[in-house]
Order: structure tokens, then C-alpha cells, then sequence
């Protein structure tokens, strides 16, 4: 998988892609909750760049199928890890939760794989509770 500059509009949109295609399926309400919150100029893309993302995500992920017949099936705990932690702006970290609770829940229904990005999201960048120490 690619990867882009930290805190870049890339990383934080793939965040938001990945949340939006965990389920399978991307419906128009999800789209059209993030284009009515401007993710496209709140996280600072150009017009279009979001689908750009998204796209290239998803050619990603077809790359490394492999076996798995399920797109989003390569992407573990650490490779969720290594996306988030190009996210490390707290300020870019809550626009990304923003846009993915609006996406997670456009459609009235929280999917288990929303779900588990949401709650490594939350946990991986601290927010809500207190980093234990080693």
C-alpha cells in the first residue's frame, strides 16, 4: 500500500475511504453526508481528489487480495495502524473523526468494520482516554 506525507489531506481522506468502503458498500447517503460537510476543502483537496482517494485505495487493497475474496480483507491491526499514525495532527485527527462518524452513520446502520476503524482511530490517537505508558 502507498503511503503519503504525514498529516497530509491524502492520509486523512484514505482514513475516511477506508471507513467508507468497510462495509461493502457506499452508498449515496454516505457521499453525500461528506460532500455536505466540504470534506474536499475542509481537509484541503482539491475538487475531485476525494474519489481520487478512494479510488486508489481501492486499487491498493485489490493488490493485496491475494486469497481473500473480501476487498478490506488485508487490512489488519497493523496495517490500520501504519495509516492512522500519518494522521498525527490532533486538530486533522478530529476533522477525520468527524467525516467518518458522518459516513459510519449517513446510512443508519454502523457496520462491526466502522465500528473497529472508529475504535482503533480513537484508541491509536489517544482521544478520550489517557496513553498508558510502557
Amino acid at each position: 500500500m502507498r503511503t503519503y506525507p504525514t498529516n497530509s489531506p491524502e492520509a486523512a481522506a484514505r482514513i475516511v475511504a477506508l471507513l467508507l468502503i468497510s462495509d461493502g458498500h457506499v452508498s449515496h447517503s454516505e457521499m453525500d453526508a461528506l460532500h455536505g460537510q466540504n470534506i474536499e476543502r475542509e481537509l484541503g483537496l482539491a475538487p475531485g481528489d476525494f474519489a481520487r482517494v478512494l479510488h486508489t485505495l481501492c486499487e491498493d487493497l485489490l493488490m493485496g487480495m491475494h486469497a481473500r475474496r473480501l476487498l478490506t480483507g488485508s487490512i489488519d491491526e497493523a496495517t490500520l495502524a501504519a495509516l492512522l499514525e500519518e494522521v498525527s495532527d490532533p486538530g486533522l485527527q478530529h476533522k477525520v473523526l468527524r467525516f467518518a462518524d458522518a459516513a459510519a452513520t449517513a446510512d443508519r446502520h454502523l457496520a462491526a468494520s466502522e465500528t473497529w476503524i472508529m475504535r482503533s482511530a480513537l484508541k491509536h490517537w489517544y482521544i478520550g482516554e489517557a496513553p498508558t505508558q510502557p
